[in-house]
């Protein structure tokens, strides 16, 4: 049997209430939901329990999905002691403790899981303090985290751990608890069909908040079954999940970028609306319409930057919420443009090209020759001036003389930059007429 740091429980404490959501966890691994693909038996954590040997892991998952159901589980399951603490509370003295607590269970014969909360929490010199501890077995590592542990976690630690991630739990996984709710209770939640679909929509993947809802309306005497607006009424929708500074902000706008550059403008609106609603700042969502007009569309329809830009000026002009329609204005405008990134490929050609030939001089003939010396050295000289010649193009050469003509802006035969193609050609046509190098 199994044993906490933390004293034993009181006289009395088996009929002090507790919420549902506790009252629900599930007391085997196969009772957790949502999570086959690591609880089961061909899961790496069902194989690990099955062997009776569990090493160091990393839990990242959205919250309400299960990471201190499994930690506890695990435990029990292997005869560890359970040592949960919290990131947000907890520092190196109180990790101190643990580990000497640790240290005298294993003289004994017993090893300790140590679970953190919220591990992402803790700074570098916290998770620093872990790595000893970890790499001689004192403790077996159990960190539970909402946010990547790419980002968050020191690498020492993270190479001395598996990352496990738990998937969102999706609506045929809540249902599944509100019927072990229901059961517990003893009665039907006072819903009506499309409240009750309102409801799981409302927990947004959290088992927890799903079960914290459903203890609500079950405190709730109602003379008939709720319909959608009068769940509403009664409990509040959460917030979405969002951190303007964490993952779920760049997952969120790499959607928006990608869905507009798919020249998907249902999707974009979707993406822009989500970081709209969780609190984005217009501004930064802005910022990135236009770098979209300039990567993503460029010359293929220069008005997308044009209508990017004016976005903008009509946010700073506006504000929430009227500025927020130029936003979504724009979204449109760039997801159903023509595509090309031609000139985010030609300025990285050339760019290299600058690199690769260092500091060669332009060609005499296009240098302004403003003292007698210079004209004496050859400045200016032939140049033409091409609105001067019949086609309104001389085909001179503009390249370092030391420098082959080079070929950077492949403009696509799509939108504006169709035309471009064929001015391009025709003054190709004339270079060549005229002897200058061709590519």
């Amino acid at each position: 049997m199994t044993r906490s740091s933390a004293s034993g429980p009181g006289l009395f404490e088996d009929q002090a209430p507790r919420p549902l959501a506790d009252r629900l966890r599930p007391r085997r691994l196969k009772d957790v939901v949502g999570q086959d693909h690591l609880v089961g038996a061909d899961g790496p954590i069902g194989r690990m329990v099955e062997a009776g040997h569990v090493t160091s892991i990393v839990l990242w998952g959205p919250p309400g999905a299960g990471k201190t159901t499994i930690a506890r589980l695990i435990a029990e399951r292997t005869a560890l002691a359970f040592e949960p603490i919290s990131a947000v509370m907890s520092g190196v003295a109180d990790l101190r403790k643990v580990f000497e607590r640790a240290r005298e269970r294993r003289a004994a014969g017993q090893g300790t899981l140590l679970f953190i909360d919220e591990i992402h929490r803790f700074n570098r010199a916290q998770q620093d303090a872990l790595l000893p501890h970890v790499e001689d077995g004192t403790v077996t590592l159990v960190g539970a985290t909402t946010e990547n542990p790419s980002f968050e976690l020191v690498a020492p630690l993270l190479s001395r751990c598996h990352v496990l991630v738990l998937e969102r739990l999706d609506a045929a996984v809540l249902e599944t608890l509100l019927a072990r709710a229901e059961a517990l209770e003893g009665r039907s939640l006072p819903l009506q069909d499309d409240a009750r679909t309102a409801l799981i929509d409302m927990a947004d993947g959290d088992g927890r908040f799903l079960l914290n809802l459903a203890e609500a309306l079950f405190a709730t005497r109602t003379p008939a079954p709720l319909d959608r607006a009068g769940l509403v009424r009664i409990v509040q929708r959460r917030a979405p999940l969002y951190d303007k500074t964490q993952e779920g902000h760049y997952n969120l706008i790499s959607a928006l970028h990608k869905s507009v550059r798919g020249s998907d403008p249902d999707a974009a609106l979707y993406w822009l609306a989500r970081m709209l609603d969780a609190g984005e700042d217009p501004l930064y969502l802005a910022r990135r319409l236009v770098r979209m007009a300039i990567e993503d569309i460029g010359l293929a329809d220069p008005q997308g930057l044009v209508q990017a830009l004016a976005a903008k000026d009509a946010y700073d002009l506006l504000g929430t919420p009227e500025g927020e329609l130029a936003l979504a204005q724009a979204t449109l405008y760039l997801a159903t443009a023509p595509k090309s990134v031609a000139a985010y490929r030609a300025l990285g050609q050339a760019r290299a090209a600058a690199r690769e030939h260092g500091s060669l001089m332009p060609p005499k003939n296009i240098l302004n020759a403003p003292t007698r010396l210079m004209k004496e050295l050859g400045y200016g000289a032939g140049y033409q001036y091409d609105p001067d010649t019949p086609e309104g193009f001389s085909g001179q050469n503009y390249f370092p003389d030391e420098m082959a003509r080079r070929t950077f802006y492949d403009p696509q035969p799509v939108g504006f930059e169709r035309e471009i193609v064929q001015r391009l050609d025709y003054w190709r046509r004339l270079r060549a007429k005229a002897g200058g190098d061709e590519p």
